[in-house]
């Protein structure tokens, strides 16, 4: 095989319409876009627009709002936790942190930090350092022997 013998594969490339060259080419005349008006013209921009009438989306009332300052938290529970030590993802000596978690695989990515919940049984001893922490899930862990320290000056604890 030689550079000048390459060839595409056959289909992989289709030949540009040309839209507007004759009746004989089918899509002479008006060009595929049907007949006259506001549609068959450049520069249209009528989505939403309902010929003055009142459109739907001013019609329709609006309710509620997004939070842009909103914080999102990753949020992983006692008993998720407890299995990941058990498997040896997790280290239990050192301190789970956020980025312990993420190395252990069980978060994706780092958000504005970890809210720990309080669902399932924790028997290990471990410190952790997160954002928030519930008040069940500080009892669980506390009871387990285990240390909370809340990073920051985060409004997510209960």
């Amino acid at each position: 095989m030689k550079l000048n013998e390459l060839q595409d594969i056959p289909g992989a490339s289709k030949t540009r319409k040309r839209v507007g060259r004759g009746i004989g080419s089918g899509t002479g005349k008006t060009g595929g876009r049907g007949v006259k008006g506001q549609k068959s013209r450049s520069g249209v921009a009528i989505n939403g627009f309902e010929g003055g009438q009142m459109p739907i989306y001013m019609r329709l009332p609006k309710r509620g709002f997004v939070n842009i300052f909103a914080k999102k938290f990753n949020i992983v529970n006692l008993g998720q936790i407890q299995a990941a030590i058990d498997t040896e993802q997790l280290d239990k000596s050192s301190a789970v942190t956020v980025a312990s978690l993420v190395a252990a695989g069980l978060l994706r990515r780092v958000k504005d930090g970890v809210r720990l919940l309080g669902k399932g049984e924790l028997t290990t001893k471990l410190s952790f350092e997160v954002a928030g922490a519930t008040g069940s899930a500080v009892k669980a862990v506390e009871k387990a022997g285990g240390t909370v320290t809340l990073l920051g000056n985060s409004k997510s604890e209960e």
